[in-house]
């Protein structure tokens, strides 16, 4: 086996040090950059795109009926998860069905675009907005990261509608270009005049994790439902434990994609190992 003669700390950093399992990072399908570069001048102005029904309606059924089965009657605990929605966690342990949803190629080459690569899902989960549940507090995702802003982005978000979005049953609501703000919360007016993400089953919203948003009060006489993927850089902590709450018989039944943004990959040089080894051989048989 070659031995790595390191030079200089910088040229350790970036190097690939595995030997059986080099990164994946970017083999996707790739899909055309001129695409990517107009979505990318979209989010880059106003902080999120929305990409029109990038699922089809079978689709968006099918992960409706994937997710049904699986839901209880618990609400939130709080007013930021909602005390009139419903939410389920650990979708992947529970179904695979939400799994086109993380690992689309659009959405790995706009996620390409924004992160170094070996970047991680954070979580994946559905939310069901009740009829008369309220307006969720303007947050951004990645604050839990404290990084004084203005910042790059440390997360990325997906929500894909399931039941259309409307401006009467809880659509996003989105402060258009608060991603580039400093530290400042938005003013009443500011949140008055959020944008609500209206779009039809299958579209998905894409967002940075810098942007001011929150779920919208649902007035309609329906729920509301979506499934939303999370995103961070390589180096951050994941928001859900995937390694207790997805085991390791489901995690071999994902793609490559899936099982590399779960964590079963090294960000150069080591950062993920497991006993100063690949954590791609816990799935060896």
């Amino acid at each position: 086996m070659e031995k790595m003669v390191v030079r200089d700390v910088s040229q350790y950093f970036r190097a690939e040090l595995a030997r059986k399992y080099r990164s994946t990072a970017g083999s996707q399908e790739q899909v055309d950059p001129a695409l990517i570069d107009v979505l990318m001048a979209e989010i880059e102005r106003d902080g999120y795109v929305i990409l029109e029904n990038l699922f089809s309606a079978d689709e968006a059924a099918a992960m409706r009926a994937a997710l049904q089965p699986h839901y209880h009657d618990y609400l939130g605990r709080n007013s930021f998860e909602g005390f009139g929605t419903k939410r389920l966690y650990a979708v992947i342990e529970k179904t695979l069905a939400c799994n086109p949803l993380v690992e689309h190629p659009v959405i790995l080459a706009l996620l390409d675009r924004i992160f170094e690569p070996n970047y991680l899902l954070s979580q994946l989960q559905a939310i069901d907005i009740l009829p008369g549940e309220a307006a969720q507090p303007p947050h951004h995702d990645d604050a839990f990261y404290r990084v004084s802003r203005p910042r790059a982005a440390l997360g990325a978000a997906t929500i894909m509608a399931i039941d259309d979005f409307t401006a009467e049953n809880g659509a996003t609501l989105l402060i258009p270009g608060s991603h580039k703000w400093d530290d400042r919360m938005p003013t009443a007016e500011e949140t008055a005049r959020a944008v609500p993400a209206v779009m039809p089953s299958g579209s998905v919203l894409f967002f940075i994790g810098t942007l001011w948003h929150g779920g919208g009060a649902n007035v309609s006489s329906a729920s509301r439902l979506c499934v939303t993927a999370q995103y961070c850089a390589p180096w951050c902590r994941q928001q859900e434990n995937f390694s207790l709450s997805v085991s390791r018989e489901r995690v071999k039944q994902c793609s490559e994609h899936v099982r590399r943004m779960l964590g079963y990959s090294i960000h150069p040089p080591f950062m993920g190992f497991v006993n100063g080894l690949h954590p791609k051989r816990l799935l060896e048989d």
